[in-house]
């Protein structure tokens, strides 16, 4: 992810409109995967594929297969064991069911993503604004955000750590809203814990954690910190 804020979602955002370009005549189309105005439904049993609307949600049904699965305005759900090789949304939210397994990254804008049990992501998990969750969880490319909350959860274990970034105050608008972090009990963050800005991290005295840079971690016993 670029280091850069101000820069950061603008390709993905060039990409979507590319996108709703090349759909600009397919509502009509009889691949109800790829349309514009619209939900896409992918079921089991269909040959992988890649998945996109513009304005609408992708539901992807347990035991099925994408490679991609794309949306500007809406969310992404991809049931339990179902597969896909990346997620990526502007606007909307991130789910992936237990045990589904996606090779690539999952990218939203503005947009929570979150990840049930068993779940395992091959590259990032990278978004602006909205919280992240893992359940027992697996992440192998790293965690960033800007002005989202991380709740690591469970036998969860994150590779190549956590990234806050900066918020750059020039050309996008935040509010005043102070991350919290969270990393439970039993969970694993390997790599560098990096933040650029202010947070509230909470770490838990059975978890096991990388080098933290940048904020103070107020550790804690039992199941949950306080609120």
């Amino acid at each position: 992810m670029n280091s850069s804020v101000c820069r950061r979602p603008f390709p993905l955002l060039l990409g979507l409109v590319i996108l709703a370009t090349t759909l600009s005549g397919c509502d009509e189309s009889s691949d109800a995967s790829s349309r514009v105005n619209g939900s896409v439904h992918v079921p089991a049993g269909r040959a992988a594929g890649p998945a996109e609307t513009v304005n609408g949600g992708i539901d992807i049904d347990a035991d099925a297969a994408v490679t991609s699965a794309s949306t500007v305005n809406g969310r992404i759900a991809l049931g339990a064991k179902a597969t896909g090789d990346s997620l990526t949304t502007v606007n909307g939210d991130i789910n992936v069911g237990t045990g589904a397994r996606v090779s690539g990254k999952l990218d939203s804008v503005n947009g929570g993503i979150v990840l049930g049990d068993g779940a395992h992501v091959g590259g990032s998990l990278e978004n602006v604004n909205g919280s992240i969750r893992l359940s027992a969880a697996r992440v192998d490319g790293g965690i960033t955000t800007v002005n989202g909350n991380i709740d690591i959860r469970g036998d969860s274990h994150v590779e190549q750590g956590i990234h806050v970034q900066k918020v750059d105050h020039g050309l996008i608008h935040f509010d005043t809203h102070v991350p919290r972090i969270v990393i439970g009990p039993g969970a694993t963050v390997s790599g560098e814990l990096r933040f650029e800005r202010e947070v509230t991290l909470y770490i838990s005295d059975r978890a096991t954690v990388g080098t933290v840079t940048g904020a103070t971690a107020i550790p804690f016993s039992g199941d949950s910190p306080p609120n």
